[in-house]
């Protein structure tokens, strides 16, 4: 039997992928320092608090359904092509 060349390599690259995850903490390159503390902080933040996203950046997802059709409000923007 022939064996495909693209299947073979897909695989060995996704195992090579998944082989290099990083294992230690993250700590700033060297010569370089954390990120200055906010204003009105006391102190800077810690790693995990940086990678943490804010609710801006991840807000919350609104699963409010629907129980019954309603008819749409007058939109002053949805004008037709000129």
């Amino acid at each position: 039997m022939r064996v495909r060349f693209a299947p073979v390599a897909a695989l060995t690259a996704l195992v090579l992928l998944a082989a290099c995850g990083q294992r230690a903490d993250l700590e700033p390159l060297a010569g370089e320092s954390m990120p200055v503390a906010p204003l009105g902080a006391s102190e800077p933040k810690t790693v995990d608090e940086l990678l943490e996203p804010t609710p801006q950046a991840a807000p919350e997802r609104s699963v409010e359904l629907r129980r019954r059709s309603e008819e749409r409000e007058d939109d002053p923007f949805d004008l037709p092509p000129e």
